[in-house]
């Protein structure tokens, strides 16, 4: 009998086709397609990517990470060792910096709100006083 679904079993009974394995590109690389892409003028900025298989995203993330100093000098000697143990110092610095700046900017706001506060707070007084004066000279007329 056969089946009404239409399905074929696959011939040869295992995996078609190999898992893809995931690409790596070296660090010479990496600085090399970013440098091709900026110099690149707009029109042929797309058939760069379509190349070498790469998307924009590839070139974003590395020339965020040049700039961030994350792709040094790989010929150098060590510098592997050298860079990363850097990075953690800074990234930890820059953690701290940032939390440090967050607090601050939350701390003004909130002094901002205070001084408002204070300012109301005067006027309302200085105008409780006036009303309180005034009662007291315009005597209401006595019911009899």
């Amino acid at each position: 009998m056969s089946t009404s679904s239409g399905k074929q079993p696959a011939s040869g009974g295992g995996d078609p086709a190999p898992k893809p394995s995931r690409r790596v590109f070296s660090p010479e690389y990496k600085l090399a397609m970013v440098a091709e892409y900026e110099n690149a003028a707009n029109g042929e900025k797309g058939a760069i990517l379509r190349r070498e298989g790469l998307y924009s995203s590839h070139i974003i993330e590395w020339t965020r990470a040049r700039d961030a100093g994350h792709l040094g000098q790989a010929g150098t000697p060590d510098s592997g060792a050298a860079s990363a143990g850097s990075r953690v110092k800074k990234s930890a610095e820059q953690i701290e910096l940032e939390k440090l700046r967050r607090q601050n900017e939350k701390l003004q706001a909130d002094l901002k709100k205070t001084r408002i506060a204070l300012d109301i707070m005067g006027k309302a007084h200085a105008l409780l006083e006036e009303l309180s004066e005034s009662a007291d000279n315009d005597n209401p007329p006595r019911r009899s």
